[in-house]
């Protein structure tokens, strides 16, 4: 080991059937041991908003140390971690291989695990997880739901905050009534056989979001890669588990994770690679699944395969070319790196996929949005989430591009309430969400 801890981060399997994972004790033990270098370190004193709350509980002890705080203190600083993985892959010195062996997320991570198997997750959030089962009900009504959920809904929204816990004024995405998977089975793009990258083969995992709440994402990545000779087949088991990890549910995501790579399995077999529409799924279609069920074959050869629709363009791009076409597009772009993009190791790819775009004025922003899946909606948590991703909302403002977006769509609507709490003032910027939406757009597609 270099000194400094220069060499690159590593992740150990998370040990979640292990009883002593879930030991009192133990993970006590743990969390002060940590909490101490952290205390000591600060580094990530502006990520988010787990670690000031754990420096001020610190220094506000009896002692100024760990060793006076009460273990029931901790559940703030818990309860605040998004799990978007920022402070083990961009600032930590500690993080394995160095010998105090820092993840912060996955401790968090045991934590709420602990927590889910003492039965003390609230009733309403585990409802909200269960994005298939909500899906399905609400795109056979959707009208109603998108009523429902609807800022500004006197009637539904103060329900929804007292029995789910969603804060009244957190923007909610809409659901379609016709789902990807639906419009995948009655439309299949024309494919170029003069593109570049004619004969590849792609498999799309829908994801639950764009499956159920923005099917125009996954339609138009099929579109693109159409233009680009790429054949594809739109496929989408269930959901990644994702809204389960955030909540401690290990299990729940082992299983989905075996199902889902048992099933794409032998498309990867056939040659074809999978890509993924929202970077939290393929986060852990490439990284989360293989630390949980780090044994399975299928899950191994999964990751190895699947790329991030922006990975997949740049991808192509750099390896065959684009095909022909693209044209410039008007009023700027300001772009938003999504966290967990950002964990993918993988570097800027929606800005290097824009930027393949000819004439086109690109600000990339760089910086947590405080969104953070489910937990910027909560009522304990949305002026919080706003807080945290106030310099991005700032800063796409001032830019006052006419796309403003990011790779992760609920991260851009939380940028545009943002955008809009700023001087209360309306935002008009073009209703797009994602990134690739954009090169369909430049293609005229």
């Amino acid at each position: 080991m270099r000194e400094g801890s220069l060499e690159a981060p590593i992740r150990h399997p998370i040990a979640w059937r292990d009883e002593d994972f879930y030991d009192l004790d133990k993970l006590d033990e743990e969390l002060r041991r940590v909490f101490d270098i952290c205390h000591g370190c600060r580094r990530c004193f502006n990520l988010c908003d787990s670690f000031p709350r754990l420096f001020d509980i610190v220094d506000e002890s009896e002692t100024g140390e760990v060793d006076s705080v009460a273990s029931g203190d901790f559940k703030p600083v818990v309860d605040a971690c998004t799990l978007c993985d920022m402070c083990f892959l961009t600032k930590c010195p500690y993080v394995p291989p160095h010998e105090f062996n820092l993840d912060f997320p996955h401790l968090m991570l045991r934590y709420r695990a602990m927590e889910h198997k003492q039965g003390k997750v609230p009733f309403g959030a585990r409802q909200l997880t269960e994005t298939d089962r909500n899906g399905k009900a609400a795109s056979r009504m959707s009208s109603i739901a998108n009523w429902a959920g609807k800022c500004g809904n006197t009637v539904t929204r103060p329900l929804m905050e007292t029995f789910a816990g969603v804060h009244r004024d957190a923007h909610l995405p809409k659901y379609h009534g016709k789902t990807l998977t639906a419009r995948a089975g009655d439309e299949t793009p024309e494919l170029n056989g003069d593109a570049p990258a004619f004969g590849r083969k792609a498999v799309i995992y829908a994801t639950c979001f764009c499956n159920y709440n923005n099917p125009d994402i996954g339609t138009a990545t099929r579109a693109v890669l159409a233009r680009n000779g790429v054949e594809t087949e739109v496929v989408y088991p269930s959901c990644c588990g994702m809204p389960q990890l955030e909540h401690g549910d290990v299990e729940r995501v082992a299983e989905q994770a075996r199902k889902i790579a048992g099933e794409l399995r032998p498309w990867v077999d056939k040659g074809y690679d999978v890509v993924s529409l929202v970077p939290s799924c393929t986060l852990m279609l490439k990284f989360e699944w293989p630390l949980i069920e780090p044994d399975n074959d299928d899950i191994k050869a999964l990751s190895q395969s699947t790329f991030d629709a922006s990975e997949y363009v740049v991808d192509i791009a750099r390896k065959e070319g684009l095909a022909d076409g693209l044209t410039p597009l008007n009023g700027g772009i300001s772009v938003h790196i999504a966290c967990h993009a950002r964990a993918q190791n993988m570097g800027q790819k929606a800005a290097d996929m824009l930027r393949l775009l000819p004439d086109t004025d690109i600000e990339v922003i760089e910086r947590c949005s405080g969104h953070g899946g489910s937990w910027g909606v909560m009522k304990e948590n949305f002026e919080v989430a706003l807080k945290v991703g106030k310099p991005v909302a700032r800063s796409a403002k001032e830019k006052g591009a006419a796309y403003v977006l990011s790779e992760c769509p609920l991260a851009r609507d939380h940028i545009i309430q943002g955008m809009e709490r700023l001087d209360d003032d309306p935002v008009t910027v073009e209703d797009v969400a994602h990134p690739i939406q954009l090169i369909a757009r430049a293609y005229q597609l």
